[in-house]
């Protein structure tokens, strides 16, 4: 209802809310966005009741409906984040509000769901594991473990796609040319309207969006290792202790999806640019040509859906090595 309202007042103000750079969210698309939302809302309580079958379907349907739609809206989520702790300032603040309650309506419509498809299981919606008894005692936590090595491997594989993007960005920082730019053009550029933070990154040869990439892949470590589930002795007070589950997954799932999303469209437009069946786009500075333009398209479509997806992965693995189950469902199991 809250999203609703928001979109309702918007649309009706004629407010401006960019979905992405130059395009922004026409009245009658935020009308729709309203409604799909009223619907959302309506499944959601429906949820919770006890339906016949033409109930439970048209509540499934509701939901597989419009979770996509919340997904898609959360795409800005990470270039948000990077302005944010680069403290390089926000450009627009309604597009910011849209992308959290986007954000936060496919979070919470990702729960719904997966609390509604346990109950029509005959599980417990809250561990996900059939037991008798109540489903608010204690939980009971897994021993902590690595992620299996196939795993691991995959993640490692998705992640050296960051190393283009992140070489040629380096490159730049450190005074050398690459795909017909020049340090110089490159400094100017970036330097325009750059945050105290990013300058002095870059004085070091850090760009501060490929540091950025690096606290991805540190959250990625954490992932697939054990002192992601259990704080190391660097932590100082907090050594020993279990990690919350949600403190790496809430990030990586909110970044990995968004992430993986807009790298594949990056993967799949810069060949299409190349032979001609998209135009190419026109260089602006600091680039000179447009094969360069294509070039950074392509490279930057491998480092984010590289990230993305492998977010995705150690988190899928971390959330299976991680879940834990009622102490009445273990109990049961016992005396089985």
């Amino acid at each position: 209802m809250l999203y609703a309202a928001v979109e309702v007042t918007w649309a009706s103000a004629g407010t401006t809310v960019p979905w992405k750079e130059h395009a922004s969210y026409a009245p009658a698309v935020q009308l729709l966005l309203a409604a799909l939302a009223l619907l959302a809302g309506g499944a959601c309580l429906a949820s919770t009741r006890t339906l016949a079958r033409p109930g439970r379907a048209a509540v499934a349907t509701a939901l597989i409906v419009t979770l996509p739609v919340f997904v898609v809206g959360t795409n800005g989520l990470p270039i948000y984040f990077v302005t944010l702790v680069t403290l390089s300032g926000i450009e627009s603040a309604t597009g910011l509000a849209q992308v959290l309650l986007n954000t936060a309506g496919a979070v919470l419509l990702l729960l719904v769901g997966l609390s509604y498809r346990r109950r029509l299981r005959g599980d417990c919606p809250r561990c996900g594991r059939p037991h008798a008894g109540p489903s608010d005692g204690p939980f009971v936590h897994p021993t902590v473990s690595l992620a299996p090595k196939r795993t691991r491997r995959v993640v490692y594989l998705l992640m050296c796609g960051v190393l283009p993007w992140a070489g040629v960005k380096t490159i730049w920082t450190l005074g050398g040319d690459a795909l017909g730019v020049s340090a110089g053009a490159w400094q100017r550029t970036t330097s325009l309207g750059a945050s105290g933070p990013s300058k002095a990154a870059a004085s070091v040869g850090i760009d501060v969006t490929v540091l950025a990439a690096m606290v991805g892949g540190f959250l990625l470590l954490g992932l697939l290792h054990a002192w992601g589930q259990v704080f190391p002795h660097w932590t100082l007070i907090l050594s020993g202790r279990r990690v919350p589950r949600l403190l790496p997954l809430t990030p990586a799932w909110l970044t990995g999806i968004p992430l993986a999303m807009y790298g594949a469209v990056l993967i799949v437009m810069a060949p299409l640019m190349a032979v001609g069946v998209l135009p190419e786009i026109k260089p602006s500075a600091p680039f000179t040509t447009s094969s360069g333009v294509t070039w950074m398209v392509e490279f930057g479509g491998l480092a984010f859906a590289g990230l993305g997806i492998g977010l995705v992965v150690a988190a899928r693995s971390y959330a299976a090595r991680t879940h834990p189950v009622c102490a009445v469902a273990t109990a049961t199991n016992r005396s089985d």
